[in-house]
């Protein structure tokens, strides 16, 4: 980590309330046409130049670290006289997303070399942010709040106080992408109206807010966004007209398409007679509608307009391909609709390759789409439930941008916010989060994806030879170790673990106890991976005891089985083997095919995308994209079954592409249709065609 010192800014936030919920700040300044802006703050913020978004961040950090912007904002400094505004909101509640920390914001703005404005100091003027509604619902179990507006409140000035200070380092990774796409075609267009509803759209999110889930109660809101949302009835008539200028009557609706799913912030230009317009979202139609809620989500965004001309832009990012605009003003315009994207940038992504093949093509441009969308400041599983970075999806995710950019900047980012604080709230000592930056009150972890974490940990040094990194560490490596050692039993196997015990979305994950196999394969590569790290011959001799004691338990003569459980005190096999199971053993290296031929080679012939249709071994339970098949698919790889290899990238990802242009979570769009993990994809296609860099 690089320390930053600001040179006169100070932290300040509106006074006396750093810790108070889903506030937001203004900060305005003018400047000159060289300009530059440093800047950090807690929650997140978004920069204006002249009304054009010039930023959002700040690049995420672990607990007691911020990483500073150093913004150049010449290009967009076209003026003699140029107006900036900084928006910042401090949700001081526990998310995946975000952590839970006071709200502040530090900056200081150069112009022509000069600090002109500094906060704690002079230039910079600031209001409260009336114009979003602050006691609104979480935007999901895993995201803070969701936005509601009424631009007719009046912002007033309000006093700031410097706060305690603050550890700040370098961002350390390139800045994203800010193009702007429109969306393509109406699809849908007609009426709607308001009804109440018997039932209504109620998750945890709603109606678990406590100290373990922090948010505003039902009782508490000053607008129910989700419910008002859902009130809006249409009566669905499918259209294909153009979205560059979208005209609404009282009570009507569009359903705009932008072509593929994309991430970023929803922008508009909207002239209206004065009422209400509510936007909803999503990555697909559902019965030729936008299921706003399909997620466990509130995407749905309410703007409360006076008569008159609006640009508006969301304050925080979303995921979708089709978004839905319903208002009751008696005449409303919408110009320039799209969206504002928020990825990493194309300039730092290889030329894709020559495939001569249709489908293969589509599935790369899904695959690199995928992780643009999901890689900004750190590896997320998808850019729009969560935004958070959860470990084993980063062990994927860290080979893509390898493979597409020959660096490693966001890996390191990512796996540096796990050592940066002292401990982890709420969970063991020993035991990592099992996403990050981030905060769990209710003590949920999991200790698989602590793993993880180590076995990343052993690919980023072969590919960045960053070993300072590497034994800064060491002692949260050995920590974690200690922390597994409790639950060993006497022939080395981890039993009876406790939280979230996750092998992957399917049956698996029904089978985690009393000892469960995959989970213990992967402890075994976990083993050798410290070995190999750090020279820990001892360990890697436990790692091969333990491999031949889950072949010795595990294995039925045909099948690995994925579990035991104790019965009259002795630990029996279930009898259940699963798909993912297999590929676990094959995986962690327990399992060769010189050891196992023939379960090397009904794996190889007779599994994959097709056996969903034949059905063959009815009795293993099916793998899911996370992570079966996509271990699967590593295997076929590492053994050179290139062509098998693309057969399964057809047929596990082709419809895929087609549907949203990008690569889901599961193998059905019932979950997140965007994961970062997914894109791993492409390592494979560039290493088959010439490109390769997995390091």
């Amino acid at each position: 980590m690089k320390k930053f010192t600001f040179k006169k800014a100070s932290p300040v936030w509106i006074t006396g309330e750093e810790k108070e919920m889903n506030v937001s700040l203004v900060l305005k300044a003018k400047c000159g046409k060289d300009a530059r802006l440093d800047i950090t703050g807690h929650s997140v913020y978004q920069v204006f130049v002249n009304g054009r978004l010039a930023a959002d961040g700040p690049a995420r950090a672990g607990h007691g670290f911020y990483r500073v912007d150093e913004l150049d904002l010449g290009h967009l400094c076209d003026k003699d006289e140029n107006k900036i505004e900084i928006i910042i909101a401090g949700y001081n509640v526990n998310s995946f997303y975000l952590i839970d920390m006071p709200s502040f914001v530090c900056a200081e703005l150069y112009d022509g070399g000069k600090i002109t404005a500094y906060t704690g100091g002079e230039g910079f003027t600031y209001e409260r942010y009336t114009d979003r509604i602050r006691k609104v619902q979480r935007y999901s179990f895993q995201r803070p709040f969701a936005e509601a507006y009424s631009l007719s409140a009046k912002r007033e000035p309000v006093a700031v106080s410097v706060t305690e200070d603050k550890n700040f380092i370098n961002r350390g990774i390139p800045y994203p992408d800010y193009d702007f796409t429109a969306f393509s075609r109406v699809v849908s267009s007609g009426s709607f109206e308001k009804k109440e509803l018997e039932n209504y759209f109620s998750d945890r999110a709603i109606r678990n807010i406590s100290d373990k889930l922090k948010g505003f109660r039902q009782d508490e809101l000053e607008i129910f966004i989700s419910r008002e949302t859902e009130k809006t009835q249409c009566e669905l008539c499918p259209c294909d007209l153009p979205a560059d200028r979208i005209e609404l009557d009282k009570n009507a609706y569009v359903i705009a398409d932008l072509s593929a799913e994309l991430t970023g912030f929803i922008e508009l230009e909207i002239e209206t007679s004065g009422g209400r317009l509510y936007i909803s979202f999503d990555e697909i139609l559902r019965g030729g509608d936008v299921c706003f809620t399909r997620l466990g989500t509130c995407s749905a965004i309410i703007y409360d307009l006076k008569p008159g001309k609006y640009k508006l832009i969301s304050f925080e990012p979303y995921s979708l391909r089709y978004a839905k605009f319903c208002s009751d003003a008696e005449r409303a315009v919408i110009t320039k609709a799209g969206l504002r994207r928020f990825e990493f940038s194309a300039k730092d992504i290889i030329a894709a390759p020559e495939f001569g093949d249709e489908a293969l093509d589509r599935v790369y441009k899904a695959a690199v789409s995928t992780f643009r969308q999901n890689t900004v400041d750190i590896y997320m599983d998808c850019p729009s439930r969560e935004r958070a970075g959860w470990l084993c999806d980063s062990f994927f995710t860290s080979r893509t941008e390898y493979a597409l950019t020959g660096k490693s900047l966001i890996e390191k980012n990512f796996l540096e916010n796990f050592i940066m604080p002292e401990k982890f709230s709420f969970i063991p000592s020993g035991m990592l989060p099992m996403c990050y930056p981030s905060d769990h009150n209710d003590g949920t972890y999991i200790p698989n994806w602590a793993m993880w974490y180590v076995v990343e940990l052993e690919e980023y040094l072969q590919r960045s030879h960053d070993t300072e990194f590497i034994a800064d560490a060491k002692e949260r490596v050995y920590e974690l170790l200690d922390f597994f050692r409790k639950f060993e039993n006497g022939d080395g196997l981890l039993e009876k673990l406790q939280s979230w015990v996750f092998v992957e979305w399917s049956k698996s994950n029904e089978l985690t106890q009393d000892i469960n196999y995959p989970t213990n394969m992967l402890y075994c590569k976990f083993k050798k991976a410290i070995a190999n790290i750090y020279g820990d011959t001892a360990l890697s001799d436990e790692a091969d005891r333990l491999a031949g004691k889950i072949r010795e338990k595990s294995f039925t003569g045909q099948w690995f089985c994925d579990n035991s459980v104790y019965a009259d005190g002795k630990a029996v096999l279930s009898g259940e083997c699963t798909e993912s199971c297999q590929y676990y053993a094959f995986f962690s290296g327990v399992a060769t095919k010189e050891l196992y031929p023939q379960l090397w080679d009904t794996l190889v012939s007779d599994f994959g995308p097709e056996r969903r249709k034949n059905n063959k071994y009815p009795q293993i339970y099916f793998a899911n994209a996370f992570i079966g098949n996509y271990l699967r698919l590593e295997l076929l790889f590492r053994e050179g079954l290139y062509g098998e290899l693309l057969d399964n990238v057809r047929g596990y990802f082709d419809y895929m592409a087609q549907k949203t242009g990008t690569l889901w979570e599961n193998d059905g769009d019932y979950a997140s249709c965007n994961h970062g993990f997914a894109s791993h994809t492409a390592v494979w296609l560039l290493a088959i065609y010439g490109k390769d860099r997995i390091g």
